[in-house]
């Protein structure tokens, strides 16, 4: 931002909902204290009211404007008791500045009020619009004439020194005001610096803001003075205000700043390991015989490789090369610089001109003397050397060369020997997801369709059609007059497509009546429910001759409160809604070091005669996609680069893939190969320590038509940091998704829908970024066929359901153990609980609670200390065949055969006459049950009522306590008094009649 323009963040605190009360009285007078960069202000009291309306505007002086995103304005609701004590405390809400937006852009956004503590009794929610304004400042005066201005304002004395009785009464206001502050918050405030003293046109306000001593502490103000009647500050005072600031924010904001305040392009690389890097930054040239002027190069030589700058004339190189210091073959490094002129022949008139180079000298380099640099240490500056030439003397190049690591700023930007050089489909980039909204059309009636009786007569129907991009919907038929009232829902990628085109269709013919367009960058946007949008009237348009054909009435607006899933449910990484207003800050910071691959097998060949890989791995985790660079023609790869996300939500997944770079080289049409997937790892962070460092090798595997096959292994570091424990504690009790989708919720197979538009919306903008990310890296990444019929992934998911039912079948067998006295002294064991149950029946839940206590402190230390990976035993992946491989991979429609697919349609057939048998007697059960009720076997149903009335009075007689022990003790009866044969209560139920015999 220029110098001349200052911003200031308004804070409009409106109302308050449903406010817990704390008065005694059961109503609470509330009023807010907002806190932002050192800066207090303070609402009205709204006196015994729950919902409190204020309605007040809060300015605030943004200091720095480039770290106001790492800011956080917290805003502290009480109640003002007026009686001397603390105001009670009724909630707070803690913003980062992130979720600033520009002026015209604000809503009313309603937060839930926090806790202050874990015992804290806090309920209800504030309404707040945030926005900042910049403003262009009068230009400051001459820095002598302030300097002058300034020393005359010190040397001066107050003319009118204020009266005792003003300074007591505001010692008196400022100590009212202190007490109001919570205790918790009075180290905070002892530690903020000093408001900058302002520049004032009157002497005695100069003297008094720049005397130190005498500058009173911030006050609370209701009503802050307008920012235009405000006179910048002076320089000094504008650095004492930053100085002050940011002073200020390392204090308070320590722990929660500690993720939005970190530089990522600082990190230490303490994840990876340091890789020796040469580097050789070439600048310029200066040679002595500047007659004839031509292009001129630097060649690079050290053993058998060499490299040259690009060819300039009068311009300087300024090119770094970084080489592996690894695959060195030499140990002297020379720089040569050399002139290219073109030659014709003498001879030969007409023939085309050779070009000629020239050296103009070289100079070596002992590679064992060359200094090292490592991070944070300055760059290291060029020098001038001499070339060594008998032919042209006197020429001078400007090199600069040490030795670093992958961590040197210069290292994105230079050519690398280890991928390739200058190629950009091989270098390291970091791609962003599209934000993504919901828009919402509400499609509610139309009007004036046509003219004429004829149209009326036909009375036809019919149909409205919206389409955004690629996306069309529909809704349902209906008659010319009637109302819709549906909702049709697309998925909206910023920068939005221009225009929603909204046409209305004839059933009957299927022209159309008329269209609409509809501007989407200017639509309306809501965070909540709360936010009613304004219906309109659109004209419709039915070509040239009839520029009116009716109108239609329809709603539209982006759905800010929602999140756009664009992943598998079972694997998402972010679950933050749309709207900025809504967004929190982060409770996390997840590192990862990607180090490098072992043992890769070759994908494809190069030259014809071996096999090579050229490996490379992608990272996702939320809106961030990571993509480290390309290692050429190695099966065991280091890349050793780290990555950084922030985590808002621990129950997220983060997907990393590896795969083989086949988009750097063209065919002989100019058309990039594809890329070829070698494997996938997920890591889920809630299973993960905090502030520990995982180092392990996970194997990778890929599923191809040919079945499972094991590609080698890549070693991760993973570390998740969190600063707060409370934090991450209480993010398990939250909502997955954002309020709206639980309000307002999508139904499934809408939401399956909308998650595949998504899906393809985000595919389409990252293939479009440059260099591109490939579809089929992004949908191996997302698992965008998870949706697909895949008998392999129904034999995995029928064995899951067994292995979650094989706990019932185990406690059954333990049963069966203890009723048939396999083991005689458990069975007296459980005979003597029964019996302790029965006479202490308040005994049970405490005794199960502290038994489940003590089996899973036991099982802590058996836990498994690795990260979970894809698992491909239970993937099923070794034990299918390959036909339903084929039939995996196999698109839609089919390409196969007629035989192959009446084979897989007779395998479907199969599969699902068991499912329906089990589905039948699953039924059967029901109905059986409810033929006891509603006397389909007149004699069973009898049966089962006499035995009712006999019950009853049995058990007015029969105490509660002896029917459970008694039953418990011929439960586990011992098997001499037991017979072979069913029991007469499981034999009765049999004979119960089910509707199987009215099935056709």
């Amino acid at each position: 931002m220029a110098e001349n323009c200052t911003r200031k963040l308004i804070v409009e605190i409106c109302n308050a909902k449903n406010l817990m009360p704390k008065d005694g009285q059961g109503t609470a007078s509330a009023y807010a204290i907002v806190d932002f960069d050192g800066q207090r202000r303070r609402t009205k009291t709204k006196f015994r009211d729950l919902n409190p309306v204020w309605d007040e505007k809060l300015e605030f002086l943004v200091h720095d404007t480039e770290s106001m995103a790492s800011e956080i304005l917290e805003i502290n609701l009480y109640n003002d008791k007026k009686t001397g004590k603390r105001s009670t405390f009724l909630g707070k809400v803690k913003l980062a500045g992130s979720v600033f937006v520009k002026a015209g852009d604000e809503n009313l956004v309603y937060y839930p009020l926090e806790k202050r503590s874990v015992f804290s009794q806090i309920k209800g929610e504030i309404g707040i619009k945030l926005y900042y304004v910049d403003e262009e400042a009068p230009p400051a005066p001459a820095e002598a004439a302030a300097e002058q201005k300034a020393e005359t304002a010190e040397e001066k004395p107050p003319e009118n020194p204020k009266p005792e009785e003003d300074k007591k009464e505001e010692k008196v206001e400022e100590k009212k005001q202190e007490e109001e502050k919570p205790k918790e918050e009075a180290p905070k405030e002892e530690e903020k610096a000093n408001p900058p003293p302002a520049k004032s046109s009157n002497p005695q306000d100069a003297a008094t803001a720049v005397t130190p001593a005498t500058a009173p502490h911030p006050a609370e103000v209701e009503n802050p003075p307008p920012a235009h009647k405000e006179e910048p500050p002076t320089k000094v005072a504008k650095a004492k205000a930053e100085t002050g600031s940011k002073s200020t924010e390392l204090v308070i904001n320590e722990l929660e700043l500690r993720s939005l305040s970190v530089d990522h392009g600082r990190i230490a690389y303490d994840l990876v390991d340091r890789m020796p890097f040469l580097y050789v930054r070439v600048v310029k040239a200066k040679l002595a015989n500047k007659e004839p002027v031509c292009p001129r190069h630097a060649k690079l030589v050290i053993g058998t490789r060499s490299i040259k700058t690009k060819s300039q004339i009068d311009k300087d190189w300024d090119q770094v090369f970084a080489f592996d210091k690894e695959g060195l073959n030499s140990s002297s490094l020379e720089v040569s610089v050399w002139t290219e002129e073109a030659k014709k022949e003498e001879d030969k008139e007409g023939a085309p001109s050779t070009l000629v180079e020239n050296c103009c000298g070289t100079v070596s380099f002992d590679l064992q003397e060359v200094p090292k640099r490592v991070p944070p240490d300055s760059p290291l500056a060029p020098q001038w050397y001499s070339l060594e030439s008998e032919k042209s003397p006197g020429n001078d190049v400007m090199v600069a060369v040490w030795v670093g690591t992958q961590a040197d700023e210069a290292f994105q930007e230079a050519w690398q020997s280890d991928s390739g050089g200058l190629i950009p489909e091989t270098r390291a980039k970091v791609y962003l997801s599209p934000k993504l909204w919901y828009l919402r059309l509400t499609v509610i009636q139309t009007q004036e369709l046509g003219s004429g009786s004829e149209a009326k007569l036909r009375s036809p129907e019919l149909y409205v059609k919206a389409q955004l991009g690629a996306q069309l919907f529909k809704t349902s038929r209906t008659q010319v007059g009637s109302a819709w009232n549906e909702d049709l829902v697309f998925v909206a990628a910023e920068p939005f497509e221009p225009f929603l085109v909204v046409t209305v269709e004839d059933v009957s013919n299927g022209q159309s009546v008329g269209q609409t367009k509809i501007h989407v960058p200017s639509m309306e946007r809501r965070t909540d429910d709360k936010m009613e949008v304004k219906s309109r009237w659109f004209n419709l348009v039915s070509g040239e001759n009839k520029p009116y054909a009716g109108r239609i009435h329809v709603r539209a607006c982006l759905e800010g409160g929602y999140h756009v899933l664009d992943e598998a449910a079972h694997v998402t990484s972010d679950v933050r809604a749309s709207a900025k207003q809504l967004a929190k800050a982060p409770i996390g910071l997840l590192e990862v070091g990607i180090r490098g691959a072992n043992n890769l097998l070759p994908v494809k060949t190069k030259d014809g005669t071996r096999g090579t890989t050229d490996a490379y791995v992608v990272a996702k985790y939320g809106p961030k996609w990571v993509r480290t660079r390309t290692i050429l023609d190695r099966f065991s790869p280091c890349w050793n680069e780290q990555y950084t996300w922030d985590v808002y939500d621990p129950c997220t997944v983060l997907t990393i893939g590896v795969f083989d770079n086949g988009r750097y080289k063209r065919d002989e049409a100019e058309k990039m190969g594809r890329d070829v997937r070698i494997g996938k790892i997920r890591i889920r962070l809630s299973t993960l320590d905090t502030n520990r460092v995982y180092l392990n090798s996970y194997k990778l595997t890929v599923l191809l038509p040919s079945g499972a096959k094991k590609m080698g292994e890549i070693e991760i570091a993973v570390r998740f940091s969190c600063s707060s424990w409370l934090s991450l504690i209480q993010g398990y009790g939250t909502p997955m998704l954002p309020r709206m989708h639980y309000i307002r919720p999508l139904g499934p197979a809408q939401q399956d829908i909308l998650r595949h538009t998504a899906m393809r919306v985000v595919t389409a903008r990252l293939a479009r970024s440059e260099p591109p990310l490939g579809q089929e890296v992004v949908q191996f990444m997302l698992d965008t066929d998870t949706h697909v019929w895949s008998m392999r992934r129904s034999k995995a998911n029928w064995f899951r359901v067994v292995g979650c039912l094989s706990h019932a079948a185990t406690l059954e067998r333990w049963l069966d153990g203890i009723r048939t006295w396999a083991q005689p002294s458990t069975t007296v064991l459980v005979h003597l609980l029964l019996v302790a149950v029965v006479l202490c029946p308040h005994l049970l839940l405490p005794t199960v609670f502290m038994y489940a206590f003590l089996i899973l402190a036991l099982r802590f230390r058996y836990r498994q200390r690795v990260p979970h990976n894809v698992d491909p035993r239970l993937s099923y992946v070794d034990a299918i065949g390959p036909d339903e491989l084929d039939e995996e991979f196999d698109g839609l429609p089919t390409t196969r055969s007629s035989d192959t697919i009446r084979i897989r349609y007779d395998r479907l057939r199969a599969l699902a006459g068991r499912a329906q048998t089990l589905l039948g007697d699953v039924a059967a059960q029901g109905e059986r049950l409810e033929a006891l009720f509603n006397w389909r076997d007149p004699r069973a149903t009898g049966i089962f009522v006499v035995f009712c009335l006999f019950a009853s009075l049995l058990f007015y007689v029969v105490p509660f306590k002896v029917f459970v022990l008694g039953s418990g003790f011929y439960y586990i009866r011992h098997p001499r008094f037991r017979g072979d044969m069913p029991s007469v209560l499981v034999n009765f139920f049999r004979r119960l009649p089910s509707l199987s015999d009215q099935i056709m």
